[in-house]
C-alpha cells in the first residue's frame, strides 16, 4: 500500500505548520497525487544526474535536498539513464508504427514492450506519438551528421555536397513506412508547425555539417530553400520504386538546379543598376538581419534578427 502524503491547499498554512522543522524538509505544494508520483519516482532506476532534473520538471514535483539526494543515488541503477530509456521506448515503438502510426496506441505498446516505467515514459514523451515521431526524426538527423563526417566531400562542387547530404539523410532511414506515417501525422493542421520545424532542423543540421558560416540573412535563405528541396524530395522518395531510388536522386538534382537558377537571378539583379536602385531600401533592411543568438531557436526570434 502506498504511503499517502496530504498537503494543505494553501501554502501559507503549511509554511506555519512546518516553520520549525522546515530545515529538514523542503516544502512541496502540488495539485496532483503527490504520493503516487513520489513513490513511483522512487521505483525508477534512472541516473540521478541524467534523469532527475527532467523528471522533476515534467511532473512538477520537488525532491527533498541533500540527504534525500544521497539516498536516491543509492537506490538508482546508474546504468539506466534517460537516454537509454528514450532509446528503448523508441526502438519498441518502431515495431508498431507501420500498423498504428505515431499514435497513442503505439505509445502504450512501446511502454509495455520496452519495460520502461509508465511515469518515466510519459515524462520523456509527454505528447505520446508526436514526441516519438520527433525523436525518430532527430535520430535520423544525428545518423546523417555521423555519415557526413565520415565522407570526403572536398572534391565535390558545393551543390553536389548539398545533394550528397540530402541523399545521406534519406539513406539512413531503415523503415520507409515510419517516415510515411510521420509525414501523414505532420500533415495534420495541429501538427504542421512541428513538422515544419523538424524539416528546418534537418536543413540546419546539413548546413552546419557542410561548414556554413553565414550570420546574416543568408543564414535564413539557405535553410529555407534547402527545407523546400528536402521536403519535396522526401515526398517523391516515399513513392519511388525505381532501382536504387535513382528516380529520387534525379529528382533531387533537378530541385537543386532550380535553386541554382534562383541564385543566378539574384546575382543578375545585384549587377543591374536599376534593380540595385529599387532594392536599395529592402537590401539595407535585410543587412541588419542576423542569425539567432540561441542555438536551439532555429527560426530565430524577432529581437535576435535585428541588431
Amino acid at each position: 500500500m502506498l504511503l499517502e502524503l496530504h498537503f494543505a491547499e494553501h501554502a501559507f498554512a503549511l509554511e506555519l505548520f512546518l516553520e520549525g522543522p522546515k530545515g529538514l524538509l523542503d516544502v512541496v505544494v502540488t495539485d496532483a497525487d503527490l504520493h503516487v508520483v513520489f513513490t513511483t519516482f522512487l521505483s525508477l532506476s534512472c541516473t540521478v544526474c541524467a534523469g532527475k532534473a527532467r523528471y522533476n520538471k515534467a511532473i512538477g514535483a520537488c525532491l527533498p535536498s541533500p540527504q534525500t539526494d544521497a539516498m536516491m543515488e543509492g537506490l538508482m541503477d546508474e546504468t539506466y539513464t534517460t537516454a537509454t530509456a528514450q532509446a528503448r521506448i523508441l526502438q519498441a515503438a518502431l515495431a508498431h508504427v507501420p500498423f498504428d502510426g505515431w499514435s497513442e496506441a503505439t505509445m502504450k505498446a512501446a511502454i509495455t514492450d520496452s519495460g520502461v516505467a509508465d511515469a518515466l515514459a510519459r515524462a520523456l514523451f509527454p505528447r505520446g506519438g508526436v514526441d516519438l515521431a520527433l525523436a525518430y526524426h532527430r535520430m535520423g538527423d544525428g545518423l546523417m551528421v555521423d555519415r557526413l563526417a565520415a565522407m570526403d566531400l572536398t572534391s565535390l562542387r558545393f551543390r553536389d555536397r548539398v545533394g550528397a547530404a540530402v541523399r545521406a539523410r534519406l539513406e539512413v532511414v531503415e523503415d520507409r513506412e515510419a517516415v510515411r506515417r510521420g509525414t501523414t501525422l505532420f500533415a495534420l493542421p495541429q501538427h504542421a508547425a512541428e513538422g515544419a520545424k523538424a524539416i528546418w532542423g534537418t536543413a540546419d543540421a546539413i548546413w552546419k555539417a557542410l561548414g556554413d558560416t553565414s550570420t546574416d540573412v543568408n543564414w535564413y535563405t539557405k535553410r529555407a530553400t534547402l527545407s523546400a528541396v528536402y521536403g519535396s524530395t522526401v515526398l517523391y522518395w516515399l513513392g519511388d520504386d525505381s532501382p536504387g531510388n535513382q528516380a529520387t536522386w534525379d529528382f533531387l538534382d533537378r530541385r537543386i538546379d532550380g535553386v541554382m537558377q534562383i541564385e543566378k537571378l539574384k546575382s543578375a539583379l545585384k549587377n543591374n543598376p536599376l534593380a540595385k536602385a529599387i532594392l536599395a531600401g529592402p537590401t539595407k533592411l535585410m543587412d541588419k538581419i542576423r542569425k539567432p543568438s540561441v542555438p536551439d531557436d532555429l527560426p530565430g526570434k524577432a529581437m535576435d534578427r535585428f541588431r
